[in-house]
């Protein structure tokens, strides 16, 4: 190489040296003050404007949105009392967090917008400019094998006792334990023991390694401990915490319940079930809905303890079936929650006129009809009809326990019919399980629906968890869905088939036939 190449060379690499190279994703040039912008319009109406979690809407939620100033954060996968990663942070921001407010912004805003407001929030707290922090996420062990197994649950049901879960979490993980009246966060506030049987409301994630990550950091700002220190003490292995994991992921279905808008009730030969444990309800399919907090009408529920009902219904031809059932706490109304209720009504704002007091209140559940069914697709007022325009509903209560039918002209007028559904209802470990049963012509044609096989019949549901101070127009409701009572197939849909089939393969024996005695005269001649 010539003296001149070789000068050109070394020009060329400390040129190229001399060149910023694109910074890495997670290093990515993150602006504040673009991120305020971002905040401002999007997060300070839950966060507020100093990031204290006190902006305008904070009083209607449970839980109440993160105060960042005191950079204490639930959801992490550093150890506990630790500050979070920026993966962490970004993770709630892209996915929000289920049974909350927070929603995911991962669809709403452009990557740089969240970065920059991620970016943003650690100035709220001085703790993330401390040099002497060291944010290092934990190692976590992969999920062992055989977690599902029978053996493996049992294991992690056992330590799902003896490290104490039970005593906030429940005997069957619904969020009913004795220590559950009593449980509130660092701010104060009361908080809900998760309800493990519903997974897809959790806001660390869903799955088995969720899970684990939960059990290993736990959830700083509750009563949520981790469970690290168990594993260093040698009280357990690390594969017994993920036993623990597996169990308290079996406890939810296998998949997220996804809503349809049809009730298929099939058509059965027998008489139809009336007790809410009967077998013949583990054939039937069941059928998730979201329930949200009424907040249109005075007084308004911002924050429902009921977030959704379970659905099966099946008929005879003759009589009507529906079984509903629901996670609740407690079977209401229930003495040891009256301190609990009375927390939860300071906490959330109300707009009554009065200052809201804790009262005995029962459990409460209304399934909605029109009166009658048109042709179309018109629908009454979801919110319990009007006063020109009546809705048809059961109402059950827990006490006195029993079921009435009457016609609802609006929230707060509801007029009994004489005829009242059949009803039986079980509490059991923090799930109610109703059974309402009605004929499905009935001679009161004015006033009650007339239950049509083959008809689309719009239905909706509301629901009062007496011991979170729901009653009245405080409650949990859902929209207009639809309700089919199944016609079983006609025989001839089958059979007519098959004799088709019978009769073109007869009918193709004989062309057959007749071709083979053709070939075999032609060849004797």
């Amino acid at each position: 190489m010539t003296e001149r190449g070789l000068v050109v060379r070394v020009m060329l690499i400390v040129a190229v040296g001399s060149v910023p190279l694109p910074a890495p994703r997670s290093l990515a040039a993150q602006d504040t003050t673009a991120g305020k912008q971002v905040y401002v319009k999007w997060c300070a109406g839950c966060h507020g404007e100093t990031g204290a979690g006190d902006g305008p809407a904070a009083n209607t939620m449970l839980p109440r949105p993160r105060n960042f100033t005191g950079a204490v954060y639930k959801i992490r996968t550093t150890a506990s009392g630790q500050l979070p990663t920026d993966a962490d942070l970004m993770r709630a921001i892209d996915d929000g967090l289920p049974g909350s407010a927070m929603p995911a912004w991962k669809s709403r805003l452009s990557d740089g917008e969240r970065r920059n407001v991620m970016a943003y929030l650690k100035t709220f707290s001085s703790f993330f400019a401390d040099t002497s922090q060291h944010v290092v996420a934990l190692k976590f062990s992969s999920v062992p094998g055989g977690g599902s197994g029978a053996a493996a649950l049992k294991e992690g049901r056992q330590f799902y006792d003896s490290i104490g879960c039970r005593k906030c979490h429940g005997d069957q993980g619904r969020g009913d334990g004795p220590s559950a009246p009593t449980l509130k966060d660092d701010a104060g506030f009361p908080i809900f023991a998760a309800d493990l049987h519903q997974n897809w409301r959790f806001r660390g994630g869903a799955g088995v390694e969720d899970i684990y990550h939960r059990l290993r950091t736990g959830l700083d700002g509750t009563p949520m401990p981790s469970f690290s220190d168990l594993i260093d003490q040698k009280f357990l292995t690390d594969q017994q915490l993920w036993r623990l994991a597996q169990y308290v992921r079996s406890l939810s279905p296998a998949k997220s319940p996804e809503v349809r808008d049809v009730i298929h009730a099939p058509q059965i030969a027998s008489t139809p079930p009336v007790s809410p444990d009967d077998s013949a309800w583990a054939h039937v399919d069941r059928y998730w809905f979201p329930l949200v907090g009424q907040v249109i009408h005075k007084a308004r529920e911002f924050a429902p303890a009921v977030s959704g009902v379970w659905v099966q219904a099946v008929h005879d031809g003759k009589t009507l079936a529906m079984r509903v059932s629901w996670d609740d706490r407690t079977q209401s109304p229930d003495s040891a929650w009256l301190g609990f209720e009375q927390r939860l009504m300071q906490t959330v704002v109300s707009d009554d006129s009065q200052a809201p007091k804790a009262e005995p209140w029962p459990d409460q559940l209304a399934v909605q009809f029109p009166r009658h069914l048109t042709d179309g697709m018109e629908r009454p007022y979801f919110l319990m009809g009007s006063a020109t325009d009546p809705v048809y509903q059961w109402r059950w209560t827990s006490q006195p326990r029993r079921a009435l039918a009457g016609l609802a002209r609006g929230i707060d007028q509801f007029d009994t019919l004489p005829a009242a559904p059949g009803a039986q209802a079980v509490f059991d470990h923090g799930e109610w399980r109703v059974v309402l049963t009605r004929a499905l012509a009935t001679p009161d044609t004015g006033n009650e629906v007339q239950l049509e096989a083959g008809r689309a019949i719009p239905v909706a549901f509301f629901a009062w968890d007496g011991s979170s101070g729901e009653h009245g127009s405080r409650m949990a409701l859902s929209t207009w869905y639809f309700l089919a009572l199944d016609r079983p197939t006609p025989p001839g849909v089958f059979i007519s088939p098959a004799l088709a089939m019978l009769v073109t393969l007869g009918l193709g024996l004989v062309v057959v036939r007749r071709a083979q005695r053709r070939g075999t005269g032609r060849s004797g001649v």
